[in-house]
């Protein structure tokens, strides 16, 4: 071996990895609280004794000086070992625990004393701070040795000072055993010290267990690289520790969730507030790729439980996805209704080409009347009860759906709707997801049939949607507004279970609510209310109009 490599062996320092830096550290601190906590321990006490005795002996002294009997004894008996003044003091005495309690009169003659051969004679002490009305509280040397004092003034009924009460309490010196006593200490210093030495290597021991032996620095190279892949993932990510509060929450979480760095520490229901995301992710509710709404966002999530017995719940932004799988499906819907219209066109033509060439003219027109008029009043019908371009568009292109799934969807005579929505948009997104819901749940019913009313109730829009198919259970109406639950089978782009949800999260975003209950002749009635969903009312010209109006398209 080289001197340059020994002389880098002997060289000191401190250790690097983190068992022995905390081993020292642990057993320093150790030491270090040991001695200082005998010399504090030491310092002090002596004089925190000495206050104490006499703060006590001035409490019994003033207790009792405060008793009107003893006045009276003393202003009306004389100074005898039998006397009612002796006999008081020595009650007191015996039940708080005093050395003595000498009672005297103004010229500091005893009527009462623990030995009785002293009462009558002068007091040992000079009495005549407290004769003069102040309160003393003193160490000092009496007849009955080194005591811990108090003396009060003792007055009559009208405030004069008639004698003084003096108490005693037997006191040796502390110092004199706190002295005597330092070697003992200074043995249970020691053995605190080999105690907390022992305590400091088990601690590092399990130190060094969980942190695999990594030096400080390789954790916080670790720490600094979790925090920036945590907070630089397109992916929400939720810790809980074992008491179920979420201890971290990545920045896409906070945006996914609505939430902030104020959550951290507190419970999800506490930071989400109830409802199936707080649910999932306390762990009520368990199982993979787990949907969830929160807001307008539809949220697709994992959970996975950790060690310590905590658990980290991964999110996904699923609301485009969601979106697009619903266009798709309602792309798809289109292209089937094209279809089928394309080839009743078909039919259509082939039946006015047989009547021109039978050289039908008359019935050829009435034909083509017949066709065009069904069409022409199918959208003026709508467009009449419902002024808003995107509403009305929806329900005629609905009409055209349902007719090809043998499904006629009718507009109540009693719908009118003004065209000042305040969220057009959030109002299609809900009557489209009501009426999606309604034609699924009496496709190949027989007479299938779904109607839709739509009305203003001053700025209040009420939506009312029935349907013939076989209604809610009154043990399911709630548990259908519940994100992921359906009886369906899922579609190929996802999972059901979010339409019903979206639209009560609509709802009570805008402080109105979405109810299911059983529809009249059977079925079921959805209805949502959504309280300021219209503009200030302007002038409008009275309407009337015919009942109910059928929407169903032809074919």
């Amino acid at each position: 071996m080289s001197p340059t490599a020994s002389g880098r062996r002997l060289r000191l320092g401190l250790p690097r990895r983190v068992f022995s830096q905390v081993l020292l550290m642990q057993v320093t601190t150790a030491a270090g609280v040991a001695v200082l906590a005998t010399g504090l321990f030491l310092a002090p006490l002596g004089d925190q004794l000495d206050d104490q005795a006499m703060r006590r002996a001035l409490a019994i002294a003033q207790t009792t000086a405060e008793q009107p009997q003893i006045v009276a004894d003393l202003e009306h008996s004389a100074p005898r070992p039998d006397g009612p003044v002796q006999r008081e003091a020595e009650r007191v005495r015996l039940a708080t625990g005093a050395e003595y309690i000498v009672i005297m009169n103004r010229e500091g003659t005893r009527w009462s004393h623990t030995d009785p051969s002293r009462i009558g004679r002068h007091v040992s002490t000079d009495p005549s701070e407290a004769l003069a009305g102040e309160e003393v509280m003193e160490i000092d040397e009496g007849t009955l040795g080194r005591s811990a004092r108090g003396k009060v003034p003792l007055r009559d009924a009208q405030g004069h000072i008639v004698g003084a009460v003096s108490v005693g309490i037997a006191y040796d010196s502390v110092r004199a055993r706190l002295i005597s006593a330092i070697p003992g200490l200074l043995a249970y210093a020691g053995g605190a010290l080999a105690v907390g030495a022992l305590a400091a290597w088990l601690i590092s021991r399990r130190v060094q267990r969980q942190t695999r032996d990594l030096a400080f620095s390789d954790i916080a190279a670790l720490l600094a690289e979790r925090e920036a892949m945590l907070h630089g993932i397109r992916e929400g990510v939720v810790a809980l520790d074992r008491a179920g509060r979420i201890r971290l929450l990545n920045d896409e979480a906070q945006r996914l969730l609505g939430i902030g760095e104020e959550s951290v520490g507190r419970s999800p229901d506490e930071a989400l507030g109830a409802g199936r995301t707080a649910d999932v992710l306390a762990g009520r509710v368990t199982g993979t790729d787990l949907l969830t709404v929160r807001g307008h966002r539809v949220l697709v999530a994992n959970r996975m439980p950790t060690e310590d017995g905590g658990a980290v719940a991964t999110l996904r932004d699923r609301t485009e996805l969601e979106q697009l799988g619903r266009e798709l499906d309602s792309t798809r819907g289109l292209i089937d209704a094209l279809r089928a219209q394309d080839h009743e066109h078909a039919n259509r033509m082939h039946t006015l080409l047989g009547l021109l060439e039978l050289e039908m003219y008359e019935d050829a027109v009435e034909f083509i009347g017949e066709v065009v008029g069904d069409h022409r009043a199918t959208s003026e019908q709508v467009t009449e009860r419902i002024e808003d371009p995107l509403l009305a568009a929806l329900l005629v292109g609905k009409a055209t759906v349902a007719a090809e799934r043998a499904v006629a969807l009718w507009v109540s005579d009693r719908t009118r709707l003004p065209d000042r929505l305040v969220d057009p948009r959030g109002l299609v997104t809900i009557v489209g997801n009501l009426v999606d819901n309604a034609l699924d749940a009496v496709a190949g019913t027989p007479h299938a049939r779904v109607e839709v009313e739509l009305r203003a109730e001053g700025r209040t829009a009420v939506l009312t949607v029935r349907d013939t198919g076989p209604g809610v259970p009154p043990e399911q109406r709630e548990l259908v507004f519940t994100e992921g639950w359906s009886t369906k089978e899922p579609p190929a782009h996802g999972q059901r279970g979010i339409g019903l949800s979206l639209v009560r999260r609509l709802a009570e975003r805008q402080g109105g609510s979405a109810t299911v209950d059983e529809a009249e002749g059977g079925g079921a009635r959805f209805t949502v209310v959504l309280p300021e969903a219209l503009a200030e009312p302007e002038p409008q010209p009275a309407r009337t109009g015919p009942g109910s109006a059928a929407v169903e398209a032809t074919r």
